[in-house]
């Protein structure tokens, strides 16, 4: 009687010969079965070899181990890293955090005095040149920091970032509290432009008294500054009261993951800067009305002229205040001062250039040092 059909292993199975009669073992004599192998037990070998030690079994295991790491990392689409490299990881972080720490430095630190000089020549409705290149902007503002030293450019930093932080802060909590999204998606319907819109005006009009109070201490000469009654008290206090009741991959990549965004916002925002100035002006002009703000002369301080003038104007409004603009000072009138935006988007740009080839450099070293 054939007893391969009572077993169900196939009849290439080269284990023991074992076929469930009797205690008796029928197996291949090539198979060792000294000591006794138990069927389906890990002692099985053939005749010749050895029970490997529990040493070569714990390698052979890492050795099996690490294989099956690595095509899985491969059908991932990603290698493990190899010894001595920089992950790809804290590549990206260091370049993330580097590229945004220089942008937001240049943006808010570095291109402040740009924005003093603007802002004084939106609201100076006496002088003769309107600095709509950025080549007398800059010989200007090197007079001024000349005359009256390197604090004249910078004052009001303080204030801003108050304006800034306040911002911020309407705005996440606006959005929290209503439906009102914060940020477009690539794909966005009407619906979510208005809504969009509307978050930014709501947030406009919180922080507009704030932001009055800053361009007031931005503006104002340092000359007759009362630091008594400077504006940077009254932002600081309305802030308060606002508080109480309220590698396998190369460091190019990274750098040029991380740069078409940052020059894509800087393009956007010199845009719209470039769109809304004559607005901008009427704003500034109109938030100064009333408060006797005394500015320094943007015509330099070579002539026979003041170093310092008052702002006195009587605008009825806004509408009025564009009409006597274009009446008065021309369609150029719109623009003073637009010499310094050039100026302060041209530093922006070279720094955050240099601060690219720079990290490059950096990052492509530190790669060969720890290859």
């Amino acid at each position: 009687m054939d007893r391969s059909g009572f077993s169900r292993r196939p009849d290439s199975f080269d284990g023991l010969g074992y076929r469930g009669e009797g205690l008796g073992y029928r197996g291949d004599p090539l198979l060792v079965t000294e000591p006794p192998d138990i069927p389906g037990s890990r002692n099985l070998h053939l005749a010749g070899e050895r029970s490997p030690l529990s040493g070569e079994r714990t390698g052979e295991r890492e050795e099996r181990t690490g294989e099956k790491e690595e095509r899985t990392a491969e059908r991932a689409g990603w290698e493990a890293p190899q010894p001595g490299q920089v992950p790809a990881e804290q590549l990206s972080r260091f370049a993330g955090f580097g590229i945004g720490l220089v942008s937001l430095f240049t943006e808010n630190v570095l291109a402040h005095p740009c924005i003093v000089f603007r802002r004084q020549c939106q609201v100076n409705y006496h002088a003769r040149c309107y600095h709509l290149s950025p080549f007398s902007a800059v010989v200007v503002m090197y007079s001024i920091t000349k005359a009256q030293g390197l604090k004249a450019l910078w004052k009001g930093l303080g204030s801003t970032f108050i304006v800034h932080g306040i911002t911020l802060g309407a705005e996440g909590v606006i959005s929290e509290l209503t439906p009102l999204p914060r940020e477009l998606p690539h794909r966005w319907s009407l619906k979510q432009l208005a809504g969009h819109l509307l978050l930014k005006g709501l947030t406009a009009m919180v922080a507009l008294p704030f932001y009055c109070a800053s361009l007031i201490e931005t503006v104002q000469s340092e000359i007759v500054r009362d630091e008594a009654s400077s504006a940077g008290g009254a932002v600081a206090a309305a802030a308060g009261g606002a508080a109480a009741g309220g590698g396998t991959e190369t460091p190019p990549d990274l750098l040029d993951s991380y740069f078409p965004e940052l020059l894509a916002g800087c393009a956007g925002a010199l845009v719209a800067d470039v769109l809304l100035f004559p607005l901008e002006t009427a704003l500034h002009r109109l938030s100064l009305q009333g408060t006797r703000t005394i500015i320094d002369s943007t015509d330099g301080s070579g002539g026979n002229g003041p170093l310092v003038l008052p702002v006195n104007t009587q605008y009825d409004g806004v509408s009025d205040c564009l009409l006597a603009v274009r009446r008065r000072e021309g369609p150029a009138g719109f623009y003073r001062g637009v010499g310094a935006l050039a100026a302060q988007y041209a530093l922006q740009g070279a720094l955050l250039g240099g601060a690219r080839a720079l990290l490059r450099v950096l990052l492509l070293e530190g790669g060969r040092g720890a290859a």
